[in-house]
């Protein structure tokens, strides 16, 4: 049986339809008993037990290749256990199709959502089950149902346009609506938030309360503690396939207890902050000015410096960055690297000078995750060792094998599509990428973001490590545990402006919430 504790409540959900009483019932409406799924050389789920009630939000945590999307393939029929039983409703199931699963009232919302670009809103919604009449499709049913069903997530979205010019918070309310179309009873959300801004997170959210309250099995995937304590009502804590413990999440669910089930040690070792030797000024911004600020920014780090920003989206963190490395011209201002004046007309001069940047879109901006590790990593560094412009792949394939060595990446070799990387790993090659050249200063947008507890402490360490060499890293993160338990000063942004400069000492939450929040 599942263990539980501390007790607590849920976040307060908006007001919306109250479940029925069968529907509130404390029986688990999904068990999963002893599931166990075995790969050539690994096993991926060690007799793993989970029960998900109906109207449960029930969070899942654990580091990448703890088990947690194995779980949800076992879940949807793409993976099938080799032990174990599989219940909805009382009712023992198999699945052996993903087909099999949705027809049992099964849908799975992944980070990767699968819609068809090309195909309207309306298609979309109903893919798979197109009404027609007389075997021709009936587009007016069709109009009816995707607008009757777009009001009920709160979506003003026209049913007739392509999904391929929707935003990705729209595109991720089309996957929920047509898990709703189907009548899903156990819905999985696998790290939803990932790519959401602010607005769209909450309108999620809103949603996520709304299906909970029509009593669906709901299980939440994440990595974020914050979703975890605003959202769930219960958390299993998954670690090497096995499922280590189950929690009442809320207010008293100590996170360094949370943590410690999760990767084995505690919050602090996670963090693991280590002091060093500053130096003299290596990064001095003069009055920079340009899109996304609304005042000029003035700062300056240091040699061995770990400098953090932190605001709420929308700050304008990411635009001052993009204004340093030259993928933004600035308008006005100027910045100083090692004492010389440096004007940076694109991000290669930026490079050549001995500043780079790791971006907030790693997926879009930072990788070609069709291209192998050893093209990632080399794509900057490799006019060091091409001549009239024929390649080296010999030096390439070197360079990629110490890099991977040294950074711990795990990847069968350089040949690998980085694609199919974790996004701890991804992180690792971007970093690589870098540290093949003379970089002098790191600007790091939300380096561990969509990254597990256990991953984020080894990129933690790769900063602190270039910080002891003498080169500065700027952190830019919307993590407040993480900007705090990392940097040696917070900077703090708010509506495009530089609102403070704190110290270690004085980065406290509640002083660094209090410069970041609106009047």
């Amino acid at each position: 049986m599942m263990s539980s504790h501390t007790a607590s409540s849920a976040g307060t959900a908006e007001p919306v339809q109250a479940p029925s009483p069968a529907l509130a019932s404390t029986e688990p409406y999904l068990q999963l008993d002893g599931i166990t799924v075995r790969f050539p050389g690994v096993l991926a789920l060690d007799q793993v037990s989970l029960e998900v009630r109906p109207g449960e939000v029930h969070g899942l945590m654990g580091e990448n290749g703890a088990g947690k999307s194995t779980l949800l393939k076992v879940l949807s029929g793409v993976n099938q256990p080799a032990a174990g039983t599989l219940s909805l409703g009382g009712v023992e199931q198999q699945f052996t199709t993903t087909k099999a699963a949705i027809a049992a009232g099964v849908a799975i919302i992944y980070q990767e959502l699968h819609l068809v670009p090309e195909l309207t809103v309306a298609e979309n919604l109903m893919l798979g089950a197109l009404p027609n009449r007389f075997g021709v499709l009936d587009e007016k049913t069709l109009a009816a149902r995707a607008l009757h069903e777009l009001e009920r997530l709160g979506e003003k979205i026209d049913p007739s346009q392509q999904v391929k010019n929707l935003s990705i918070g729209q595109r991720q309310m089309i996957e929920i609506g047509k898990a709703l179309m189907r009548d899903a009873r156990v819905i999985a959300f696998d790290e939803p938030t990932s790519s959401l801004s602010s607005r769209e997170t909450t309108q999620l959210f809103r949603i996520i309360r709304a299906l909970r309250a029509e009593g669906r099995a709901i299980i939440y995937v994440t990595h974020r503690m914050d979703e975890v304590y605003e959202l769930c009502d219960r958390v299993t804590v998954f670690r090497d396939g096995r499922r280590i413990d189950t929690f009442d999440a809320g207010a008293g669910l100590d996170r360094d207890r949370l943590i410690s089930c999760m990767v084995g040690r505690s919050i602090a070792d996670v963090y693991g902050y280590r002091t060093r030797e500053l130096g003299d000024v290596q990064l001095d911004v003069k009055g920079v000015m340009g899109p996304g600020l609304r005042e000029p920014a003035t700062f300056s780090a240091r040699k061995g410096e770990i400098v953090g920003f932190f605001g709420l989206v929308g700050a304008g963190r990411s635009e001052l960055m993009k204004l340093i490395y030259g993928a933004v011209k600035p308008t006005a201002g100027e910045i100083t690297l090692k004492g010389k004046p440096v004007r940076f007309a694109t991000p290669r001069d930026a490079v050549r000078a001995g500043v780079a940047l790791c971006p907030e879109d790693r997926k879009q901006e930072g990788i070609v995750s069709i291209a192998s590790v050893s093209d990632n990593l080399n794509i900057s560094c490799r006019r060091h060792f091409s001549r009239f412009n024929v390649l080296n792949g010999r030096k390439e394939a070197q360079t990629a094998k110490e890099f991977i060595g040294k950074l711990a990446i795990k990847t069968r070799n350089g040949e690998t599509p980085i694609g199919t990387l974790s996004g701890g790993n991804q992180q690792k090659v971007i970093l690589s990428r870098w540290l093949a050249e003379e970089i002098d200063v790191f600007l790091m947008d939300e380096p561990t973001r969509g990254i597990d507890v256990g991953a984020r402490s080894e990129i933690y360490g790769l900063l602190y490590g270039l910080a002891e060499a003498g080169r500065t890293v700027i952190v830019v993160s919307s993590d407040l545990a993480e900007v705090i338990g990392v940097t040696d000063r917070v900077i703090v942004m708010k509506e495009g402006r530089l609102v403070g400069d704190l110290p270690k000492a004085q980065a406290t939450p509640d002083a660094l919430i209090k410069l970041a929040l609106p009047r």
